[in-house]
């Protein structure tokens, strides 16, 4: 196995200090920009890696950002994600990413270890967490954003929107067509706090709009899936026709359900509407396309990233900063 190469292999091979080394692959101006040059050619062609430990030591800053998201298979987060990323292009700033599985309590747990690592800031996804997540980050006292949602007691800076009233538009939606028996069709209780918000905001416009006391069709555990979605009306089976709308937590959720009924002989939307959440690719080339909501998952990441270099641009003590990034109904065919 080949020896490792050092930044003395570099400065010997360029003809300088290992000190003009490290200036020139960290940018300082001090060092002329045509040895800057030559230095960072001889590394690629030595195959040099700059090691930041020493630096972070230094400095104290260790040139990281961590984000918690959900979920790294749901496509939204993904698009959050890739803008997010592409907004700070440029930047020195990188993401060291951790999967909560909807959990707050292995939140918790990523957050200790993330902090373990000394981050300049945290993205966390969504505005619910432990108490001992709060009190990790309140005396740790980093910047931290919460996305995905629009909390009413946020821990710092926030883009996001508000899950419940995005809900409630459909709803509202659904109302202004004629739907009066409406089903939600999302997980079980105690894990994806974003989706017990959605049915908390579908129902009380339900209530506001004067409908029938809004059923719930439990798919069990989240995250859930298209396949948790088709399972819960196969198990119903004809009996869902009782209903005149299905309101999904989740496009997938949705098309699971569209798929089992379709199967059971239901026509869709004539006897009963199926609606979805999150505008995701499926609900636009499904047959019949599915009625959803545009959350602006691009937006929130593009919004984090603006927030980030704000950050690092004026400091940690930059006053705190809401972006509500809205929402809009995408009206298809199966309402």
């Amino acid at each position: 196995m080949s020896a490792r190469i050092t930044m003395r292999d570099v400065a010997r091979h360029v003809g300088v200090s290992p000190m003009t080394v490290s200036r020139a692959l960290r940018d300082d101006e001090t060092v002329n920009p045509k040895t800057r040059a030559k230095i960072k050619e001889v590394a690629d062609a030595l195959g040099y890696v700059y090691d930041t430990t020493a630096q972070a030591f230094r400095t104290n800053k260790s040139g990281f950002v961590a984000f918690t998201l959900p979920s790294l298979n749901n496509a939204n987060f993904a698009t959050t994600y890739r803008d997010l990323s592409n907004g700070l292009a440029g930047t020195p700033i990188q993401l060291l990413i951790g999967s909560t599985n909807y959990r707050v309590e292995k939140e918790e747990e990523l957050i200790q270890q993330l902090l373990a690592r000394n981050p300049e800031a945290m993205v966390l996804t969504g505005g619910y967490h432990t108490d001992t997540t709060r009190s990790l980050l309140k005396r740790r006292d980093i910047p931290v954003i919460e996305i995905w949602d629009l909390p009413d007691t946020p821990i710092g800076h926030v883009v996001g929107f508000s899950n419940a009233d995005a809900m409630g538009l459909v709803v509202q939606h659904l109302a202004q067509t004629g739907r009066r028996r409406l089903a939600f069709v999302g997980a079980a209780e105690g894990a994806d706090q974003r989706g017990a918000e959605r049915r908390a905001g579908a129902e009380k416009a339900a209530r506001d709009l004067g409908l029938p006391e809004m059923a719930f069709i439990n798919c069990g555990p989240a995250p859930v899936s298209m396949r948790h979605g088709a399972d819960a009306i196969v198990e119903l089976g004809a009996g869902v026709a009782k209903y005149d709308a299905l309101v999904c937590v989740s496009d997938p959720v949705a098309f699971g359900c569209l798929s089992s009924c379709k199967r059971l002989g239901l026509s869709v939307p004539d006897d009963l509407a199926i609606t979805g959440f999150g505008n995701f690719d499926m609900s636009q080339v499904s047959d019949p396309r599915i009625t959803t909501v545009n959350v602006n998952a691009g937006q929130i990441g593009h919004g984090c990233a603006d927030v980030l270099r704000s950050i690092f641009e004026e400091g940690a003590a930059l006053a705190p900063q809401v972006h509500d990034v809205g929402f809009n109904l995408v009206p298809g065919e199966t309402s």
